[in-house]
């Protein structure tokens, strides 16, 4: 099957699997796991920060880094369009009792810091205490631009605000914009990475921040169930993704334009945007349930909407792009 409904679909080849099989192990939970250990300070170096903590996925690893810097009845800033507001069960205030204050997302990911300014809540006791501003990079395939993330970050440490990053796709933004991962997680103290997305692994996240805050962090995984025992063998796909899959990113950022502009030479589809390794388009609402359909029985997998995403990842080729534009083109001329 050609799977383009997101990049979490990507299953591990046969060089991750043996690297995994391969892997040295210990008892996580007690903290003398070599395999975890070595992710953890390997990708703490790479994004220019004191430790990290693996989690079993980006969801918990977000919502610890909100539990470490927020209390019960704190309040973060976060946009509307993130995934730690909008896509993770409210967990944040489920779980952590933490208020999110949602502001509207600009069309690059940016939220105007006026916005954040005004929304910060004075010291009173009528009020939840504003405590972290959160955001996400990428952002609907969008790279922040670096200008305003500097900006951004120091606006919110000059008002007592920590920072937080959702890195779910930091590794595309990494390539995309050709900056490593320490220039994109500077400014923030805390930056939650993703390995089972672009990257291939079928698990795994790390927190990086300050060990002080990685000590509360890693406090709240245990409550959050996220303790793991022998999980050097998910923390080595995660290695092997870091040596491997990095750089081919550029391939899935290639193939996401390719689709893009084929998709463009459709008269009844509108190309809305694309960005990295994500395009959304429009279709005919008449057109989606039967277009997904007949796409699947073409053996290619889409969630059509009205305003659809595709999402290409190391398990897409050029091939496979010109394979879906074909029977896309197919069902408007049957």
């Amino acid at each position: 099957m050609i799977d383009l409904r997101s990049d979490t679909v990507t299953r591990p080849g046969q060089a991750m699997l043996a690297a995994m099989t391969g892997a040295e192990t210990g008892d996580d939970v007690w903290g003398d796991d070599p395999t975890v250990l070595r992710l953890q300070a390997r990708v703490a170096e790479e994004a220019g920060k004191e430790a990290g903590l693996f989690f079993p996925s980006g969801t918990q690893s977000n919502l610890a880094a909100l539990m470490a810097h927020c209390a019960r009845g704190d309040e973060y800033i976060v946009g509307q369009a993130a995934h730690t507001y909008k896509y993770e069960g409210g967990g944040a205030a489920v779980l952590g009792s933490i208020q999110p204050q949602p502001l509207e997302n600009a069309e690059d990911g940016t939220i105007a810091l006026e916005r954040v300014a005004a929304a910060i809540k004075p010291i009173d006791d009528h009020f939840a205490r504003t405590r972290l501003f959160a955001l996400e990079n990428t952002i609907g395939g969008k790279v922040l631009p670096a200008a305003y993330v500097a900006e951004a970050t120091q606006f919110a440490h000059g008002r007592g605000l920590a920072t937080h990053l959702d890195g779910a796709r930091v590794f595309n933004a990494v390539v995309a914009s050709n900056q490593p991962l320490k220039a994109l997680a500077e400014g923030f103290d805390s930056v939650s990475i993703c390995f089972s997305k672009g990257l291939g692994a079928p698990v795994g996240s790390v927190l990086v921040g300050s060990k002080a805050l990685i000590d509360v962090a890693h406090r709240w995984r245990k409550v959050l169930g996220g303790g793991m025992r022998q999980s050097g063998v998910l923390a080595a796909a995660c290695l092997y993704a870091l040596d491997h899959n990095v750089a081919r990113l550029a391939d899935d950022h290639a193939n996401a334009a390719r689709l893009a502009a084929g998709l463009a030479q459709i008269d009844e589809v509108k190309v809305a945007s694309v960005a990295t390794n994500m395009v959304f388009a429009q279709f005919p609402q008449a057109d989606c349930a039967p277009l997904e359909a007949w796409l699947k029985e073409r053996g290619i997998l889409t969630q059509m909407l009205y305003a659809s995403r595709f999402v290409t990842h190391l398990d897409v080729s050029a091939d496979d792009i010109d394979t879906f534009l074909a029977a896309v083109k197919g069902y408007f001329k049957r």
